[in-house]
């Protein structure tokens, strides 16, 4: 398979198009998609630019090249403000990311049990301007109705974010709070606390201690 096939049939998929459907859009017939999808054929320009526009994705994306040169694959810590009956506090928990480009797939675990607010969830982002993450997240736990956005800001070398998140809560229909995601659970943490302290308005990135 191709990778500019393999960016076609995984953006068609989470975009929730069959493959018909897709060709409708851009133009083409089912077969050519798939053709597409295989790597038997590859898209001409002209296709490339309506794919581009349809899936949401770069002309980069669909040929393959990652973000700035940046690998955000693999298992990162997220920490944010989070709220329930007791009131405010800080959740941590282990989040997976697998990267597409300048597309990021979020799972993130529970960082405590559903009785206590808490539920493990799925997410999507995109890199914007090389320095910013912009996405959404919904529950992945049963009958959990909790989602929303989130926005990041990205560090300049990658190793970090921090931004924030609006969305459904079983505590209210719509809530708000600050969140991070490092490699490191005490970076997550002190990038959270920081947020809290100053309510956002950070100007520059703390350097952080363990």
């Amino acid at each position: 398979m191709s990778v500019t096939g393999d960016v076609i049939r995984q953006r068609r998929k989470v975009l929730g198009y069959s493959q018909t459907q897709l060709a409708k859009l851009v133009g083409a017939d089912q077969k050519t998609v798939s053709r597409w999808e295989t790597g038997e054929t590859e898209p001409v320009v002209s296709d490339l630019v309506r794919l581009s526009e349809v899936l949401d994705v770069s002309l980069n994306t669909l040929a393959g090249k990652t973000a700035a040169g940046l690998d955000f694959s693999g298992d990162w810590w997220y920490s944010g403000q989070a709220f329930g009956d007791a009131g405010e506090r800080i959740d941590t928990l282990e989040l997976h990311i697998e990267q597409d480009g300048l597309w990021l797939q979020l799972a993130g675990a529970r960082a405590r049990p559903v009785s206590e607010g808490s539920y493990a969830w799925t997410g999507e982002m995109k890199l914007y301007d090389s320095e910013a993450f912009m996405g959404w997240y919904v529950a992945a736990d049963g009958n959990v109705r909790s989602k929303g956005t989130l926005y990041f800001e990205l560090h300049p070398h990658g190793q970090m974010m921090r931004g924030g998140w609006v969305g459904q809560s079983y505590v209210a229909p719509v809530v708000q709070g600050w969140c991070a995601v490092a490699r490191e659970r005490w970076v997550a943490e002190a990038l959270v606390r920081d947020m809290a302290r100053t309510e956002g308005q950070l100007k520059a990135w703390p350097t952080l201690k363990p």
